[in-house]
């Protein structure tokens, strides 16, 4: 297949960044799935080193990942095959240009490099310089709707033969992830029942993932409160009137403790309101099981000013969220969000 023109590389990658935010797939942290998949491609292909690679429109996360390991006791034989330095702490991230992937992906198909420095074109690479890498084969890795997210690779320290056997093999063993592309799509499916529920709650809610808070998910009554700000943006940035009265620093609070933090009877003007409006801020973080970490924090603004509703109510609300995050159930938070 012929590679991609430099426009069509930018839209794909447009579209494949997207794609992972959506799947919750465009951060470099370790995944069980992915790591049990490069262990399974090193071990078929007899490779000291495999990773299970997404491209983002920046940079190459591996979720994925086997390496080998060495210790300062270990001979160093660089000059025959041997690992030059320990690998063990190599870091799950890389710059978008960076080794062998990115060419599998601008392709869109397998690269076998039997000796990298049989070509010109890669032999240069700072993959080889950095790490050693003299072969290489990765296979693109495809979503079950056949968009390209990223690699299944191996690769190795000395000049390897990767016949049909092995290339097969590494096919059929990237088609395995379609399975869970598809759990990952029905998860998002589910949730959009639940976040149809938040769009017909008479109060404001907001949905963010991680530290920087991006924001995943925001009602209709949070825009017209608060403003309307785009998706995945960092909410903190984008909402610097929440920010100014403490919002979200009480958002911090409740993912770094793991408990339901509070921010009551502040003041501040709305966008849907010529005067000033009391509000209490119940912020809870959020799961999508008992046994995951804390990945998100749901955000409830409870009008005070009027009628309004009660802290028990709210806090009931937050509580049935919670549960309901819990029993869909299949991983952490940053795992399994949808995009809208």
């Amino acid at each position: 297949m012929e590679s991609l023109s430099s426009e069509q590389h930018r839209l794909a990658g447009e579209q494949r960044t997207r794609r992972l935010r959506i799947l919750g797939l465009d951060a470099a942290e370790a995944e069980a799935t992915f790591d049990r998949v490069a262990r399974l491609a090193a071990s078929f292909t007899q490779s000291p080193l495999a990773m299970v690679n997404f491209i983002n429109d920046e940079r190459q996360m591996f979720r994925g990942m086997y390496v080998p390991t060495s210790s300062p006791e270990d001979p160093v034989d660089t000059e025959g095959g041997g690992i030059p330095f320990d690998l063990s702490n190599l870091a799950r991230e890389a710059p978008g240009d960076y080794g062998f992937c990115p060419h599998v992906v601008a392709q869109q198909s397998q690269l076998a490099l039997d000796d990298v420095f049989d070509y010109p074109r890669f032999k240069g690479n700072p993959l080889v310089n950095d790490l050693g890498v003299r072969s290489y084969l990765g296979t693109p890795l495809r979503d079950n709707t056949g968009l390209i997210l990223g690699t299944v690779c191996v690769a190795d320290f000395q000049p390897r033969n990767w016949d049909a056997k092995i290339r097969q093999g590494m096919q059929e063993l990237t088609e395995t992830l379609l399975s869970e592309f598809k759990l990952r799509d029905s998860l998002l499916a589910q949730q959009q029942e639940l976040f149809a529920v938040f769009d017909g709650a008479p109060f404001p809610i907001m949905l963010t993932e991680g530290p920087d808070h991006l924001l995943r998910y925001a009602n209709g009554k949070q825009g017209q409160a608060f403003g309307m700000v785009p998706q995945f943006s960092p909410a903190r940035h984008v909402l610097p009137g929440l920010d100014k009265i403490g919002v979200f620093n009480a958002m911090d609070d409740a993912l770094r403790m793991g408990r339901t933090t509070t921010l009551p009877q502040v003041s501040l003007r709305t966008y849907d309101s010529p005067a000033p409006q009391d509000f209490s801020f119940l912020c809870t973080p959020v799961r999508t099981s008992p046994s995951a970490p804390f990945k998100g924090v749901l955000t409830v603004a409870m009008n005070t000013t009027g009628q309004g509703y009660g802290g028990a109510e709210s806090q009931a609300f937050a509580a049935n969220v919670q549960q309901r995050f819990e029993q869909l159930g299949g991983g952490a938070l940053s795992d399994r969000m949808p995009g809208r």
